[in-house]
């Protein structure tokens, strides 16, 4: 696309909002300001050889894990930046115990909450690798004018308004999905802005390359296990060449599967029975995202979408991409439930 022909993600959302003549702009608003955040921490990614970010922060967040000095950089830029946006009720980050309310009067009177995971993948900053910001976006059940409460994070991610993810990789892209399709954005350097780059995504209802951690193979169910021979069998099999592609941040896999197709899968297994990803900052946002634009995700029995969570931080196995590989994986995940 030429520079005299971009559309910045602002001038998108703007004629989005057009269709929706009852549209007050706040839903907007907030993508803007994730948006904002998103240049802010891709600042920071792009220097971290150069400066005194890289490696252990020296504290570990609520689910035990260490953090990472850019996990704690990006959760504080999220959080600083939503409370001044006015147009955000609270927050929950993965990196946080619990929610954080925003209890000026503008922000007590707004419809959205957020949810996030600040900087997915955290453990490959050291690597360069791909990292990148899930993020989710609901409609409060509490009541306006009052701070928001635990159950307006609490809710299911078939009421979803809008979620999305920002990746740093070789370019820094924005991608987010409403009921309307999902849309990316690349950032465009030279006027720091983010530029309509993929319009209307859809995901291939079948694939080639299927995203998991193979080496954890002998903890997974027997039904896993044999998904996993058909899809290494069937790889001399003409017609059916499937490649195995793991990076290790959900963010990149999901990214590569949205784009070219195939399947990410983080199951159950002996050592995380409930599933290790979380529901409502990895698994719903994703999901939702993925759907959106003609994939699937399961949690190996039902639509992750439909799960009503019951804490914050819950976690979920993840069966997730193309329509047609998830459904493939699925018949021999439901076939035989038994973790091995």
């Amino acid at each position: 696309m030429s520079q005299n022909m971009l559309i910045t993600m602002d001038e998108f959302t703007i004629q989005e909002t057009r269709k929706f003549p009852q549209a007050t702009g706040e839903l907007s608003a907030l993508l803007r300001d994730l948006g904002l955040a998103g240049k802010i921490i891709n600042k920071h990614v792009r220097k971290a050889g150069l400066s005194d970010i890289l490696g252990q922060h020296g504290a570990t967040n609520v689910q035990g894990e260490e953090q990472m000095k850019l996990d704690v950089f990006a959760n504080d830029t999220l959080i600083n930046i939503l409370k001044n946006s006015t147009d955000c009720a609270g927050i929950a980050s993965e990196e946080n115990d619990d929610h954080v309310c925003y209890e000026d009067t503008y922000s007590a009177n707004s419809k959205y909450v957020v949810l996030f995971d600040p900087l997915d993948g955290s453990s490959n900053i050291d690597v360069n690798a791909s990292i990148g910001t899930i993020f989710s976006i609901y409609r409060r059940v509490s009541e306006l004018g009052k701070p928001c409460t635990e159950a307006d994070f609490l809710q299911p991610g078939n009421k979803l308004m809008a979620a999305g993810y920002i990746i740093y990789g070789s370019s820094t892209m924005m991608v987010y999905a409403t009921k309307l399709g999902v849309n990316g954005f690349t950032l465009e350097p030279s006027i720091g802005e983010f530029c309509l780059s993929h319009p209307n995504i859809k995901v291939p209802e079948n694939g080639k390359i299927y995203s998991l951690n193979q080496g954890n193979t002998v903890k997974y169910s027997e039904g896993m296990q044999n998904f996993l021979n058909f899809c290494m069998e069937n790889k001399k099999e003409e017609g059916r060449p499937y490649s195995h592609r793991y990076i290790g941040s959900m963010v990149a896999d999901l990214h590569r599967t949205l784009i070219k197709g195939g399947i990410f899968i983080y199951p159950a297994d002996k050592s995380n029975p409930k599933g290790k990803l979380r529901l409502q900052y990895e698994c719903n946002p994703m999901t939702f995202i993925v759907e959106a634009a003609g994939g699937k995700g399961s949690d190996g029995k039902g639509n992750i979408l439909d799960i009503i969570p019951t804490e914050l931080h819950q976690r979920t196995p993840i069966f997730i991409g193309s329509k047609n590989m998830v459904n493939k994986a699925l018949e021999f995940v439901q076939e035989k439930e038994t973790v091995a």
